[in-house]
């Protein structure tokens, strides 16, 4: 389910269900980084859309947490885990987060956490990018399901 009022209305509907929240995590900067944050982030909202269409009616796709380049890690730390907290509190089991972004460290979040490798879709043929898809998804369900058990 997607964070969408006809997905909402599902969710509502068939909450006991709905036990994980998948959350992007998303770097925004306007620096020289800018290119390569927004690539990152394009990968990851991409294969959370797909991982999302797959697991429709057990997983909540959410909007994606983001954060500066410019805040420390502390900070982000802290504000990612108060959102952890609010859905936990809200009855989700399992909060899985998905990044490319290698500054995380799974051991100070309440969550599970998938690091995607950064790969750069703009000069991929589009071929060779729904392949890279279907793989990358296959491997995060497969990690789902194995947390899941």
């Amino acid at each position: 389910m997607k964070w969408t009022v006809s997905d909402v209305d599902m969710y509502e509907k068939e909450k006991q269900y709905i036990d994980t929240a998948l959350l992007p995590l998303v770097q925004l900067t306007l620096s020289n980084a800018t290119k390569t944050a927004v690539a990152g982030g394009e990968l990851v909202q991409l294969l959370a859309s797909e991982v999302e269409r797959q697991l429709k009616g057990r997983l909540f796709l959410l909007p994606p947490f983001t954060y500066f380049l410019t805040e420390t890690k502390e900070e982000c730390v802290k504000r990612l885990n108060v959102w952890t907290d609010e859905l936990k509190k809200s009855g989700m089991a399992h909060v899985f987060y998905l990044t490319s972004d290698r500054m995380w460290n799974e051991t100070e979040l309440g969550g599970k956490l998938f690091v995607l490798p950064s790969i750069p879709l703009e000069h991929m043929d589009e071929v060779y990018q729904q392949q890279m898809v279907r793989e990358q998804t296959s491997k995060l369900l497969s990690s789902f399901i194995s947390h899941w058990t």
